[in-house]
């Protein structure tokens, strides 16, 4: 079965930073296509970034400059720094994977930016 278990997720202020973590199992992080989305408030879920097996990575505009997806190999685990964060920011990140023609969703982590 795949699992995508996130973590790191939590009350930051504006202009702080956090890393957001996702363990993944049943699953390997480098040979699929891996990525973060957010959903805020009354808002539809949106992409934040993509890391594809080659290592490659795509971001939304927003998180352009502020956010880093990268993977660790070893602990199968990927990674979303996120910096200059601001209010906006504040939703729920949902680590995701394309595997198998399927897209699995880890259970989310609140990010909360606020003063």
């Amino acid at each position: 079965q795949v699992q995508l278990v996130e973590s790191g997720g939590g009350l930051a202020q504006p202009g702080g930073s956090l890393r957001l973590s996702c363990a993944a199992s049943g699953i390997s992080v480098r040979t699929n296509v891996m990525g973060w989305f957010r959903q805020a408030q009354e808002k539809e879920r949106e992409l934040v970034a993509t890391i594809s097996s080659g290592g490659g990575t795509n971001s939304a505009d927003f998180a352009k400059g502020r956010f880093t997806i990268s993977r660790d190999n070893a602990q199968n685990t990927v990674h979303l720094q996120m910096n200059s964060l601001k209010p906006d920011d504040t939703a729920v990140y949902y680590c995701y994977a394309g595997y198998a023609g399927r897209n699995y969703w880890g259970k989310g982590t609140l990010v909360t930016v606020s003063s």
